[in-house]
């Protein structure tokens, strides 16, 4: 590569407080992962945020709605259904903001998640891991229909969470390439395909957006399968150009290869991420290929999936990694 060919953005700045630290992470080329080498692959680094994960984009912009529209005052409680990076980072900005914060998630995460909760003060309350983050939405609703003391953002369905992408993350990704022609990332709440794809469309008609999506009844952290039954209400299946569905097993193995060959420590959801982003820049003869990598991976050092060969994995298709 020539140099000067990368337009260097460091992350870094002085900001007034931690919340406007959130955003403008690194888009870094991860080479060795691209099957041709007229196709370039690109892994925006959401790892770089102040809890971690993507998710501070999302509950930022989704409190800063709620504050805006009156829907919630100091000292009120904020409940939310999550596998853990909205849940930490709601936590985050609820203690920075003086609210109190409750988070149902699945008993079958790693103790990482609750640990960070609770170190940002959250009071965890657990659902059945068996049904994944559909039983701790589930869970939140009964709970916030009982008491209408709480305020639940709802990542599910409020539009703050596809909005803080088209007009935060796409944008980022906007500044730093010429031209975007496919862009790929995991199927959660539907947030960050529904923004980015959204914005990138409007740039370029025939930039490909592709969802990378677990097998039906396989607990990858943060991510869902559509063929469970619920369907996030901010989804607008017509956005997806694609769904490919990624399994437990492959997730781990293509986490793996980001740190041993690219020295990149994601979460498990991001090698699911990039197994597709490297299938789809397969298919391509030149061009672009983003995929995000949503988390790094301190959350789920005790899962041993980066120490490990995928084979002395315990439990590997029933593990809650996503």
């Amino acid at each position: 590569m020539v140099p000067g060919d990368l337009l260097n953005r460091p992350c870094g700045g002085q900001f007034e407080n931690i919340l406007e630290a959130i955003g403008n992470t690194p888009l870094v080329e991860v080479a060795r992962l691209s099957p041709k080498p007229e196709v370039r692959v690109w892994a925006k680094l959401e790892g770089r945020n102040p809890t971690g994960s993507v998710k501070d984009r999302v509950a930022k912009a989704m409190i800063d709605r709620a504050e805006a529209d009156g829907l919630i005052s100091p000292g009120q409680t904020i409940l939310e259904p999550t596998s853990g990076n909205t849940g930490i980072a709601l936590s985050m900005i609820a203690r920075r903001k003086g609210y109190r914060m409750k988070a149902v998630m699945p008993d079958n995460v790693t103790p990482e998640r609750a640990q960070l909760l609770s170190m940002y003060g959250a009071e965890i309350v657990y659902s059945e891991g068996p049904k994944g983050s559909n039983g701790a939405v589930e869970l939140a609703l009964e709970m916030a229909a009982a008491d209408a003391s709480y305020y639940m953002p709802y990542q599910y369905g409020n539009e703050e969470n596809p909005l803080a992408h088209y007009n935060g993350t796409a944008v980022e990704i906007l500044e730093e390439l010429d031209r975007v022609d496919a862009f790929v990332a995991g199927l959660g709440t539907g947030g960050t395909l529904m923004g980015n794809g959204r914005r990138l469309k409007e740039e370029n008609p025939e930039t490909k957006i592709v969802a990378s999506e677990p097998k039906q009844g396989e607990d990858v952290s943060g991510l869902r399968s559509l063929a469970d039954g619920f369907i996030p209400p901010i989804i607008d299946l017509s956005v997806l150009d694609r769904k490919i569905m990624v399994s437990n097993r492959d997730s781990v193995i293509w986490t793996q290869k980001l740190l041993r060959e690219e020295g990149i420590f994601a979460g498990v959801s991001a090698g699911a991420v990039a197994y597709v982003a490297n299938r789809i820049a397969g298919e391509l003869d030149e061009g672009n290929v983003v995929f995000l990598i949503p988390d790094d991976g301190w959350k789920y050092l005790s899962s041993g999936v980066y120490t490990r060969d995928v084979d002395e994995i315990e439990d590997l298709d029933s593990q809650n990694f996503w």
